[in-house]
């Protein structure tokens, strides 16, 4: 695992220190780490998305309601 120093800004330092004192996480650093998991499973949710329009703007008209169209895609982003 790699080192690193980073700055926070007061407010940000101090909500930090309330989730550690909370016992959500163990310490600033498993949290910001959980943080940043978070982001790119967010981002990785966001390319598909971005990648399943553009599909379906390129494939023309769908038979698929929107509840469908819906469920869909709640399957897959949650398994």
């Amino acid at each position: 695992m790699t080192r690193q120093s980073i700055s926070f800004t007061e407010p940000n330092d101090e909500w930090l220190k309330a989730q550690v004192e909370s016992k959500e996480y163990s310490s600033k650093s498993e949290l910001v780490n959980d943080l940043v998991r978070q982001a790119r499973n967010q981002q990785r949710q966001i390319d598909w998305l971005k990648s399943k329009l553009e599909s379906a703007e390129n494939s023309g008209f769908t038979n698929e309601s929107k509840e469908q169209i819906l469920l869909n895609s709640k399957a897959i982003f949650n398994g």
